[in-house]
Parts: structure tokens; sequence; C-alpha cells
């Protein structure tokens, strides 16, 4: 998925946002509200990691605007300050989810799929279909009773499939799920990766709907 990164130290920003693109996600790491904001007017990002203490104001402005005009992007908030009362009132103002700094990075990560599960309607983070089992938290999928190994790009891929089994995805939600920004975007790199997955879990359970985008059966 596309994640936002709203960190403005510097080191703790790069850790982040190695940590989550290693998973296989986009991330756009931005360190001023402002430019954060404009980001969202472009993107439709998956999840939002946000820090509470920016240069350019409160991340928390960030949050009630998204909310105000009724964005649903899940939100972790990241913050130094672990008072209840600061946590109340990032969860009242629309977080999902909150982090205390320092934090380890797998516990971030096993959030963020849960966070992102519950906003995709499916709490439990096994995917059962017919003849395919898959393990979004163990990055594991057994195929016909055989298990499969996929790369950090193909799980990527498959999330955003199956997040909703059966609806189109178009192939410009997959760039944005691959790609953060000025990153080089190859042509054919959403067909590469769709004929790999293709290549290990069935060539007739992924749909091409010609000149609209993929289907997972």
């Amino acid at each position: 998925m596309r994640v936002l990164l709203v960190e403005d130290d510097q080191v703790l920003g790069e850790a982040l946002r190695d940590h989550v693109a290693a998973a296989g996600h986009a991330v756009d790491w931005f360190t001023r509200i402002l430019d954060a904001t404009a980001a969202t007017d472009t993107v439709s990002y998956g999840l939002i990691l946000l820090d509470l203490r920016l240069p350019d104001g409160a991340g928390l402005t960030l949050l009630q605007a998204l909310r105000g005009r009724g964005d649903g992007t899940p939100v972790i908030v990241l913050t130094a300050h672990d008072q209840v009362s600061d946590r109340i009132e990032g969860l009242n103002s629309g977080a999902d989810d909150y982090l205390v700094k320092p934090f380890d990075l797998d516990e971030m990560t096993a959030r963020m799929l849960a966070v992102s599960r519950r906003y995709a309607g499916n709490a439990v983070p096994k995917v059962t279909l017919p003849g395919i089992e898959i393990d979004q938290i163990h990055r594991k999928i057994v195929v016909n009773g055989d298990s499969q190994s996929l790369s950090a790009r193909e799980w990527a891929v498959l999330d955003k499939l199956v997040a909703r089994p059966g609806a189109l995805v178009s192939k410009e939600q997959l760039h944005d799920t691959l790609y953060a920004f000025g990153s080089e975007i190859e042509s054919n790199t959403v067909e590469v990766y769709i004929s790999r997955l293709r290549k290990k879990i069935g060539a007739d359970r992924i749909e091409t709907v010609r000149g609209l985008g993929y289907s997972i059966r």
C-alpha cells in the first residue's frame, strides 16, 4: 500500500521509511504539515504515520482537517509524549492507533497491518479463497496445498487485490501501491508482477479487464 510518513526527526524518519519500504510498501516522507497536506490532496493513501510535533504546527491539525473533509484514511499517531490526555486528544481527533516513542519497528508494522485490515473490513489476518490460503501477518501463502514464496512487491500487489476479492483494481491504483513520489515508474511494472503472481497462484486466478485493471477471482 502507499504510506504517508509525516516525521521531522531525520534519523527516525529514515529508519521508519526504510523499514516500511522493506515490507513492500511505497512511502512518501515529509517533515512539514504543509507538504503532507498537499500530498493528501493528490494521492489516495492506504495509511498515514503521523508525528504530533512538527516544525510548522501540530500533527493533529492535519488529522482534524482530513476527518473534517470526510477522509477516513487510517492514521497511526507517533509521539514522544505518553500523557493520557495526549492520547485521548489524538483518538478523539480521529486517530486509529497510537505509538509512543521509542517503539519497536516490528510492532509498528503489525499495528499498520491491523489498522489497514480493520479499515478494509477484514479484521482477520487470513484470507481464504478456493484453493488458496493467505496469511497476511506471517506472509505465507498456500496454493492447493503447496507453499509459495512471494517477494515484497508481489505481496503488495496481492494485498491490494485480495482486500476486495472480485472488485476491479486499476493499474493506476497498483502503481500508487508500488511507487512513492520521485520514484521512476517503469511502464510495464504492474504487468510484470501480475504475471509473476499468476505463475504462483494460477493463471486463471487474476482476471484482466482490458483498459480498466485487474481483479482476483
